[in-house]
């Protein structure tokens, strides 16, 4: 259960695989980040709304595309009709454990059962279901039931040629002997 309070209940409240819903709150999907604390979640209905991602989460609780949060949707309606675009506000970020007890429970919406849950080791990731029929899709017989790597995108890719090693080496042989005949 979300508690009230600043950034020192956070960790409790993480730690609480037990997760009972208010009324005015409800679980939905980040679908992407759109920056400046604003997030853009899709409810159970599969509607779409920027909801606020509060500043006692900031560098403490990290989320991503695909991520599941406990968002306070009570004013909702109002907010839509007054012409605001920030329409809910983020009261809890599911961690891995915490979605795995919660698919089971009657309070997980329907829409979110074919999401499935990513075993990664910060254990607060979901991978798209889009993801995960790319990985079906790419399946080696010796797998031994692991998921296979994804690549890193954190890093350059460089790609040399070998026409253009060939014209590196000479370059620097033609350098070399320029400086020796001067």
């Amino acid at each position: 259960m979300a508690m009230k309070g600043g950034r020192k209940n956070l960790k409790r409240a993480v730690n609480d695989e037990t997760l009972t819903l208010q009324k005015g709150q409800s679980i939905m999907q980040v679908v992407s980040l759109r920056g400046n604390n604003q997030i853009e979640v899709i409810d159970a209905k599969g509607e779409t709304t920027l909801a606020i991602f509060p500043a006692k989460f900031q560098k403490s609780m990290w989320i991503k595309r695909g991520s599941f949060v406990v968002v306070d949707d009570s004013g909702r309606v109002e907010a839509v009709e007054s012409g605001s675009k920030v329409a809910c506000v983020v009261l809890q970020v599911l961690f891995h454990d915490q979605v795995r007890v919660l698919q089971q429970s009657p309070e997980w919406p329907e829409i979110f059962k074919s999401a499935v849950v990513d075993t990664s080791s910060n254990g607060n990731s979901q991978m798209p279901p889009s993801t995960m029929v790319e990985n079906e899709e790419s399946d080696s017989s010796e797998d031994d039931g692991l998921l296979p790597l994804e690549a890193n995108t954190n890093r350059r890719i460089h790609t040399v040629l070998q026409s253009d090693r060939v014209r590196f080496r000479y370059r620097r042989i033609l350098k070399h002997v320029t400086l020796l005949v001067s």
